[in-house]
């Protein structure tokens, strides 16, 4: 049978109780957790799964998430995907700056990406409400038409604007 994905996004506030619930879920339904994150954010943890199973196996969890979702006060959302394509030629690196935290900063640094096709997998930013100090990892995935230089001088550039420090480097290889 054809293997078919879901993402499953879970958020809630009893963090140890839900991820048990949920993953012992998607193994009685018969799904295999592919991928999984998790974070804290104030009171509310969300918990981000990867399922694929045959198409029972995720019908079944489409059936059963609502009531366990109810049980645990989660809020979840699913959506079915497609697997996860690999390319070949594709070098992962990661943009961090540090500095101090201004409106749009984010916005800016995202859309410089973004307008240049590079993919980004996955973005983290800190702030220090006391410094305003802030602190932010973005990882990128480049394929090898584009020049890795000619990023890492306009994200530079793009740094000073702001006034925060800035670097680009290679991402270690067991990076998913």
């Amino acid at each position: 049978a054809m293997s078919q994905y879901l993402v499953l996004t879970a958020m809630g506030s009893d963090r140890t109780g839900c991820v048990s619930e949920l993953t012992k879920l998607a193994s009685e339904c018969g799904c295999n957790i592919f991928d999984s994150r998790m974070a804290i954010f104030g009171q509310e943890f969300t918990f981000i799964m990867l399922l694929n199973g045959d198409n029972r196996a995720i019908n079944k969890i489409e059936v059963r998430l609502p009531m366990v979702a109810h049980k645990l006060e989660l809020i979840t959302m699913m959506k079915r995907t497609s697997g996860h394509k690999s390319y070949d030629l594709v070098e992962h690196y990661q943009a961090d700056y540090t500095g101090t935290d201004q409106p749009g900063i984010l916005k800016a640094m995202t859309a410089f990406f973004a307008t240049r096709k590079i993919d980004i997998s996955s973005l983290r930013s800190d702030i220090n409400p006391q410094t305003k100090n802030m602190s932010a990892s973005i990882s990128i995935a480049v394929t090898q038409k584009i020049s890795i230089n000619e990023i890492e001088n306009d994200f530079l550039q793009l740094c000073e604007q702001f006034g925060v420090q800035g670097c680009i480097k290679e991402a270690p290889h067991n990076f998913i």
